[in-house]
C-alpha cells in the first residue's frame, strides 16, 4: 500500500481506534508512512500489534493498544499508554464500530406475514431486539464520543487538532435490513457537526468520512457467497452505485489526507464526505 500523495506529519501522534480492522489499518498505515507516530487500539490486542508490526517493518513508528472504546477506563489507560510511549494526542481517528444481527430483519420490506411469523431464523421488525440495537447504537455512537472525551483533552489544551470520524452512506440514505446501524451512523454525522462548532474556539477541526461498500470481515458474508460469488443484495447494491464496483481500502486515503492536514484543508470543519462510488447521489433512475 502506498498513499496517493504525501503531508508532512512529522512529530504528530496519531491515534486510529478500530485499527486492527480493514479499513482503519490501511489508514494506520497512511499516517504512518506521512511520518506520524501510530497508536493502532483494538479491543483484539493482536490484530492491533499485527498492524504495527506491518508499520515498523516499514521504517514506520507504531504501537499497538488492547482498548474497549465502550469503557472509559480502558480508554484512559490506553491514552496514558500512547502518552508515555509518544507524547499527547494530535489526530483521532474514530473508527471503531459495527453492526449486530440483533438489529437486522431478515427481509427489505414488511409483509402480512411477518404479522404471523414464527419462524426463528426470519427476523421481522416486531422481533428486533432492544439490546441488540442499543448494542449498535453504543458501539457506533458511544464508541466515537468516549475516545473523544479522552483524547481530545490535551488537544485542547494545545489549542490545536484533528478528529475525523467514521460514518457511513447510511447516514445519507437509511438501508433496507439494517436499521439500527443506519440510524447509529447518522448519529456520528450529526454528532459530527455538533462537535465541529462546539471545538471550534479551540482550534479543533472535526470532519467525518462516510464509506459505502467496501469489502470488509464485517460483511463478507452478506455480499459474497462461501464461493466467492455476489449474492443478489450484492448485485442490487451494485447496479444502484454509479461506479459499478465495491470501494478499495486505499480509496478512502485521498479524504483521509486530505481532512488530516491543516495545510490541505484548514478551514475545513464540520464535513461529512461520502466515498461511495455516486452511490448516496443516485436516485436509481
Amino acid at each position: 500500500m502506498s498513499t496517493p500523495f504525501k503531508i508532512d506529519l512529522a512529530g504528530k501522534v496519531a491515534v486510529v481506534t478500530g485499527g486492527g480492522g480493514i479499513l482503519c489499518s490501511v489508514m494506520a498505515e497512511a499516517l504512518a508512512e506521512c511520518g506520524a507516530k501510530v497508536a493502532i487500539l483494538d479491543l483484539r490486542k493482536e490484530a492491533a500489534d499485527k498492524v504495527a508490526a506491518a508499520i515498523t517493518a516499514k521504517g514506520g513508528v507504531a504501537m499497538g493498544v488492547a482498548c474497549n472504546v465502550l469503557e472509559r477506563a480502558s480508554l484512559e489507560t490506553a491514552e496514558k499508554e500512547v502518552r508515555a510511549a509518544y507524547g499527547a494526542c494530535d489526530i483521532l481517528i474514530n473508527g471503531a464500530g459495527g453492526n449486530n444481527p440483533k438489529g437486522t430483519t431478515s427481509n427489505e420490506q414488511m409483509s402480512k406475514a411477518d404479522l404471523t411469523n414464527t419462524d426463528p431464523d426470519v427476523k421481522t421488525f416486531f422481533d428486533l431486539d432492544p439490546k441488540g440495537i442499543e448494542f449498535v447504537f453504543n458501539l457506533n455512537f458511544l464508541g466515537t464520543l468516549l475516545p473523544t472525551q479522552v483524547f481530545s483533552r490535551a488537544m485542547a489544551e494545545n489549542g490545536k487538532g484533528v478528529i475525523i470520524n467514521i460514518s457511513s452512506m447510511n447516514a445519507f440514505k437509511p438501508l433496507t435490513k439494517i436499521p439500527a446501524y443506519s440510524a447509529a451512523k447518522a448519529a456520528v454525522s450529526n454528532f459530527t457537526q455538533w462537535l465541529a462548532v462546539h471545538m471550534a474556539p479551540m482550534g479543533i477541526r472535526v470532519n467525518a468520512i462516510a464509506p459505502g461498500f467496501f469489502l470488509t470481515d464485517q460483511n463478507r458474508s452478506l455480499l459474497t457467497t462461501p464461493d466467492g460469488g455476489l449474492t443478489p443484495r450484492s448485485h442490487k447494491i451494485l447496479n444502484h452505485t454509479p461506479m459499478a464496483k465495491f470501494g478499495e481500502p486505499s480509496d478512502l486515503l485521498g479524504a483521509l489526507l486530505w481532512l488530516t492536514s491543516d495545510k490541505a484543508a484548514g478551514f475545513v470543519t464540520g464535513a461529512v464526505i461520502p466515498i461511495d462510488g455516486g452511490f448516496s447521489a443516485y436516485s436509481g433512475v
